[in-house]
This record gives C-alpha cells, sequence and structure tokens, in this order.
C-alpha cells in the first residue's frame, strides 16, 4: 500500500490550493492527535490488563460485550480485534505521512501491507462479534457496523488491485477510502462526543432526537469521511479557485467539530479509565 495525504499536483498552486492544503493539514494533525490518543488508551487499558490476565477488568469500562466468563472463543476474538486496532490505526496513519513515505519507503511499503491485513481481520472479527456473540446495542447500529466492515473488505480489495497491477493513483485513492472506513469505530466515538458537547450541551438538543440521531452518527461515522474525501479529491482535480476555497472551509468546519469531539472522547471516554 502507498499512499500521502499530499499527492504532488501537477499545476501551480493557486492561494485557494494552498489554502486547501493548510486545511488538510490542520485536519490531520487533528486526527493524528486523536488517534494517537485511541492507541495510548487501548494500550494503557486493554493491553495492560491482557498481559496480566486480568481480562474480567475488561469490563471496568462500559462495554456491549466485553469478558464474559466461560466464552473463551468470544473473549480471544476480543481481545485480538481490540489490542489489533491499535496497531492497525498507527500503520495507517504511517501512511499519511509523506516524509516517511520518502525517507524510509520500506517502513511505508510494510506498514501498508499491515494496515491491509488488520483492516480485513478487523472488519471480520468486527461482523462475527455483532452478529455471531450478539455485541450490538440496536438493529440499526448492526447493520452499520456490518456495512462498515463490507466496505472495508471492498476497499482493500480494490487497494490491492490497483497495486498488484500497479495502477498507483488508483491504488492512492482506494487506500485512502480504506483509511477513512477502517476509522469508523474512531470516527464514531468521535462523533458522539462531539454531538453531546456541541447538540446536547451548548445547544440543549432535547432527548427525543436521539432515536433519530443515532443512525446519523452510526453510518455517518464512515460516510461523511468518504464524502469530505470525495469533495477534496474534487477540489484538488478543480481549476476553481473558489471550490478549493469553499471545501477548505467545509474542511476547517469538519475539523473544528473533530477537534471537539477528540477532547470529549480523551477527557470523557478514555482518561478517566486509565
Amino acid at each position: 500500500m502507498s499512499v500521502s495525504i499530499s499527492p504532488t499536483r501537477a499545476r501551480p498552486q493557486s492561494s485557494g490550493a494552498l489554502f486547501l492544503k493548510a486545511a488538510t493539514r490542520l485536519w490531520f494533525a487533528t486526527a493524528l492527535l486523536g488517534q494517537t490518543s485511541f492507541i495510548l488508551f487501548i494500550l494503557g487499558f486493554y493491553g495492560t490488563r491482557t498481559i496480566t490476565g486480568q481480562f474480567s477488568a475488561w469490563n471496568d469500562k462500559p462495554l456491549l460485550t466485553g469478558h464474559v466468563e466461560g466464552d473463551f472463543a468470544g473473549n480471544i476474538v476480543f481481545a485480538a480485534h481490540v489490542l489489533l486496532a491499535a496497531v492497525m490505526t498507527l500503520s495507517g496513519l504511517i501512511q499519511l505521512i509523506p516524509n516517511i513515505r520518502k525517507s524510509a519507503p520500506r517502513l511505508h511499503r510494510t506498514s501498508g501491507r499491515i494496515f491491509l491485513l488488520l483492516a480485513v481481520i478487523l472488519a471480520l472479527t468486527g461482523i462475527w462479534m455483532t452478529w455471531i456473540r450478539g455485541s450490538q446495542a440496536s438493529f440499526h447500529s448492526a447493520i452499520a457496523v456490518s456495512l462498515n466492515g463490507v466496505l472495508i473488505l471492498v476497499f482493500s480489495a480494490f487497494t490491492i488491485r490497483h497495486a498488484v497491477r500497479r495502477q498507483i493513483r488508483e491504488h492512492e485513492i482506494w487506500a485512502l477510502r480504506l483509511f477513512m472506513v477502517a476509522a469508523g469505530v474512531w470516527f464514531f466515538r468521535v462523533f458522539i462526543m462531539a454531538w453531546s458537547l456541541i447538540g446536547r450541551g451548548m445547544f440543549n438538543a432535547s432527548p427525543d432526537l436521539q432515536p433519530f440521531i443515532d443512525p446519523v452518527l452510526e453510518f455517518g461515522s464512515y460516510m461523511i469521511p468518504l464524502l469530505l474525501l470525495g469533495l477534496w479529491r474534487a477540489a484538488r482535480a478543480s481549476p476553481s479557485g473558489m471550490m478549493e476555497t469553499s471545501v477548505a472551509l467545509l474542511i476547517l468546519f469538519a475539523t473544528g467539530l473533530m477537534a471537539t469531539g477528540v477532547f470529549g472522547t480523551i477527557k470523557m471516554m478514555w482518561l478517566p479509565y486509565l
């Protein structure tokens, strides 16, 4: 897998293009902070409890289905799913850092293969835990998780297909799409906290809206990043400085929401359990 957050542009960069690049870098810096925190939480919470054999302590944090006494297979799959998520997240972030691609191409390629492999494994184990182990909050949440898993598998296949055919540009596009959907679990937590802090906190949204908001958060956790990626690509290909500026503003808005969600997840979802 070979992908960079800033592929070389063929034409001179306008002010709109420079604004778009700056907005993109800010988005990535925010995602880097949030996903690094996610990795550290997984290692600090699940990693320490797993290494020390305190498997029942997984349930110290509220979970749909964590450690279940007597469910050996389910517990093994859960542990593998959670711990490998940290490795997958790290390897995915490495793919988006241009300096690593240039100065350490072997690390870039190796981490890309690890990311692809783990993305497929986590998609399959996620679907298994949802339907076989019964780890689901609702039917529509189970559908959202399953669709996310299917998209990961499909995007992985296209990423590999184009790499094998040496179609590098197409490979990079599908790899970026794969990154967005593979980060769906992380985006979901960020979306939840952004909604909690802004929608329910600042604007005092009615609890009656929650049944309508939940599917938006569940499906939007990977569909919205995919849409934003599509707009970003369209803006980069467009000769219109207006479009570049408009998409840059949209990315800045999304980054602000993401930063709020990252703050919320760190402060309220992760730190209290470390």
